[in-house]
């Protein structure tokens, strides 16, 4: 573990090729994140995990994915939960706590059973950002809810279940997402609301959770830094340790996402610089990959010790 370097990527499809084989064992990102042009059956899919940790010589090496349930769903080949939404889950909690209690833990364990038949051991759940009127779809029905104490109360309740199934959990998009008025994977949104505005609402999500990982947001907080988004915010990121104070592992979300200006050289060095452990890069982009792992520091003792305990999550 510790000759790896601290980012994650994507891959192009479904086995590996010659060239991905080859930057993997020279570069030996922390991890990988799939997506669904990589899953086709959950035979293939388990001999592409299975093949990815043999490169490592690692059964617990960190595999990604993104399956929240709703629209962002990547098994949609073996796997239905198109009205599991996080919205869903969330008017059934306010409804019926029991019948929530039973209804979601039984999504849980079957989304766990199948990233575990896959290969995968991290989902990137739980969505802590609120649904609000007016703002970017991009969230929209993936969240619980506008309140912050319900988002926050089945944030705790989503994390702790799936480290009970043995699935690592990055909540996200920390420090909150719900009032963007457009979608960061096309421009960069700006969030005016002030610190106390959103101290009130839109932190208290991410506040006390017992989560190994976060993933920042591409949003520019005004406020408090009129130029960088959180991903690139030194100022951001100290709101988001000393004020919110997530002490764990703190990852970027993708690094090639329209929200951010530089180039992915600039977007890795920024985002290292402004105080994120991890860098994720999704595209399966060689090139681009190439330039994230060149920059991208060699694992420290504060990531290390911390994926040792998500290896004590998912044994």
């Amino acid at each position: 573990m510790i000759n790896r370097r601290s980012f994650i990527i994507g891959i192009k499809s479904t086995i590996l090729n010659k060239k991905e084989i080859f930057f993997l064992k020279k570069y030996k990102p922390w991890g990988i994140i799939l997506f669904k042009r990589n899953i086709k059956t959950i035979k293939q899919t388990k001999k592409l995990t299975n093949h990815i940790k043999k490169i490592f010589n690692d059964t617990k090496y960190p595999i990604l994915l993104d399956q929240e349930g709703g629209r962002v769903n990547r098994l949609t080949n073996f796997l239905n939960n198109d009205l599991s939404t996080g919205e869903f889950f969330g008017n059934l909690y306010s409804k019926d706590r029991k019948i929530f209690n039973v209804k979601y833990n039984e999504f849980i364990t079957e989304t766990a059973n199948h990233l575990k038949l896959i290969g995968v051991n991290i989902n990137t759940v739980p969505v802590l950002d609120l649904r609000l009127k007016g703002s970017s779809s991009i969230i929209g029905d993936r969240s619980f809810s506008h309140d912050p104490k319900v988002v926050s109360r089945i944030g705790d309740i989503c994390i702790e279940n799936f480290h009970k199934n043995k699935i690592g959990t990055i909540m996200k998009h920390i420090p909150g997402h719900g009032l963007a008025k457009v979608d960061s994977h096309k421009l960069t949104p700006t969030i005016k609301q002030n610190l106390k505005y959103l101290s009130k609402k839109d932190f208290i999500p991410f506040k006390n959770k017992r989560c190994l990982f976060g993933m920042t947001a591409h949003i520019v907080y005004s406020h408090i830094d009129k130029v960088y988004t959180a991903t690139h915010s030194k100022k951001v990121i100290d709101i988001i340790r000393k004020k919110i104070k997530f002490q764990n592992i703190l990852l970027s979300d993708d690094i090639s996402m329209k929200s951010l200006k530089f180039s992915i050289k600039d977007n890795t060095i920024k985002a290292f610089s402004a105080g994120c452990d991890l860098v994720l890069h999704c595209n399966g982009n060689l090139k681009e990959m190439k330039a994230v792992a060149i920059n991208s520091p060699f694992l420290n003792k504060f990531i290390i010790k911390k994926t040792s305990q998500f290896y004590k999550i998912i044994s």
